[in-house]
């Protein structure tokens, strides 16, 4: 009966359109109280869920993005893919995805991508005759890149959900390859959408042109090494990585590009202080939701479930990845993560996956979710940007998510894919 209550609380709230944080409070809120248990172990849980060191990664990784968005570091990311990649078919299609992929690297958020990427490629696509649809969808798929990609956030968050065990700078790097795969996925199904549409290429400017727009936007890359190789060589951790960024991105948006004004600066501080503040109160109410389910061993049961239904570790995978699909529809990916990994990741080491490859699994996943009705944040905020429906976008993003989930499959499947670079940095 608990757990009718757990799930039949939550998933009312959810229907009813009630913030994901208050869902997964209420619903633990009222499960301890039907089972006569102290009201105040929620809290206890809620606040040892926001009490970790690790987490201060996330709300500075999401201040530097800000920085970095609003001190042109994006723009001139932007000019140099499209020296790049332009003169392919659907060139700026093309130097969407290529963009994203670099301030993925930066930025670690797939939404804010879409935001900032999306704002400056959308209109220009659109005034160079492309369809609003294909610059929506380019846009939305390109930006969950940014979730494989170091510094994602959605990594550190999956690290923590697992208990900390999981080494953060083996997730890091086990993103990349998928990351680029995904990339080279979709700049393909970019080409053969935008050649059977009819879409143009842009000039190329030539190598003398494509070294000078490098060498502008060298400063901005180069956040990226410092960020990765700082972490994988043990230099400094996650956490404080995450601060050296914030640091680089003011120094290098105020002293090297200097267009960083003082409101552009108050407006990226007080939009990461409102970030971080609704990303803990998701996190410590998904804490508190989670030690409930393992209290009434939800994991457990899943186990023995799976083992009765299947005792192939292929047919297993390939549950889970439907019931992650599935949920990442219905779910923003923060809860998510926190949510399943404690369910899901004992049922994966059941049989035999490494947590690290599960983490990249579940992370593209959940990505995948994100550009899915009914809560897809990324399509929403590329579709305001766009200014079109979700139903207009929808009717023509099938290459991309047959892209997707062929990546999706490709990763599950192939475990080398996730668990090679790692193996390297041993």
């Amino acid at each position: 009966m608990e757990l009718w209550i757990l799930f039949g609380v939550f998933t009312t709230l959810m229907l009813i359109g009630t913030p994901i944080a208050f869902c997964l409070g209420v619903s633990s809120f009222a499960t301890v109280l039907y089972m006569g248990l102290p009201p105040l172990v929620i809290f206890q849980r809620l606040n040892s869920g926001m009490s970790v060191f690790s987490l201060l990664a996330i709300p500075f990784f999401i201040y530097a993005g800000d920085l970095m968005v609003r001190g042109g570091i994006a723009s001139r990311i932007v000019a140099f893919a499209a020296s790049l990649v332009g003169h392919v078919r659907g060139g700026l299609g093309q130097v969407n995805i290529v963009t994203a992929t670099l301030f993925g690297g930066i930025s670690g958020s797939a939404v804010a991508e879409a935001a900032a990427v999306g704002g400056l490629m959308i209109p220009q696509m659109k005034q160079r005759g492309y369809g609003a649809d294909y610059a929506v969808n380019v846009t939305s798929m390109a930006a969950l890149i940014a979730l494989l990609l170091p510094p994602s956030h959605n990594m550190i968050i999956y690290s923590i959900s697992a208990g900390g065990k999981i080494s953060i700078a083996d997730l890091f790097t086990a993103g990349v390859l998928p990351g680029i795969l995904l990339a080279v996925a979709l700049m393909v199904t970019a080409y053969i959408v935008a050649r059977s549409r009819g879409y143009p290429t842009e000039p190329f400017p030539g190598f003398v042109m494509v070294a000078h727009l490098l060498a502008v936007a060298l400063p901005g890359l180069l956040l990226i090494a410092i960020i990765f190789g700082g972490v994988r060589s043990g230099i400094f951790t996650a956490t404080e990585s995450s601060c050296i960024a914030v640091l680089y991105a003011l120094l290098i948006t105020l002293l090297v590009y200097r267009q960083m004004s003082w409101r552009d600066f108050v407006h990226a501080t007080q939009g990461a202080v409102r970030t971080t503040a609704m990303v803990l109160l998701i996190i410590g109410t998904a804490a508190a939701f989670s030690w409930l389910m393992a209290f009434l061993k939800v994991p457990a049961s899943l186990v023995i479930w799976m083992k009765s239904v299947a005792d192939d570790p292929l047919t297993v995978l390939l549950l889970l990845n439907v019931l992650m699909l599935v949920l990442g529809t219905f779910m923003d990916m923060g809860p998510t993560i926190i949510i399943c990994t404690p369910i899901f990741l004992p049922v994966a080491q059941a049989y035999g996956v490494d947590p690290v490859h599960f983490g990249v699994i579940m992370i593209l996943n959940f990505g995948i979710g994100l550009n899915t009705p009914p809560v897809g944040a990324v399509q929403f905020v590329a579709c305001a940007v766009g200014k079109i429906s979700v139903w207009e976008a929808m009717r023509s993003i099938w290459p991309f998510y047959g892209a997707g989930i062929v990546v999706l499959g490709l990763v599950t499947y192939i475990p080398a894919i996730s668990l090679w670079l790692p193996g390297v940095f041993k």
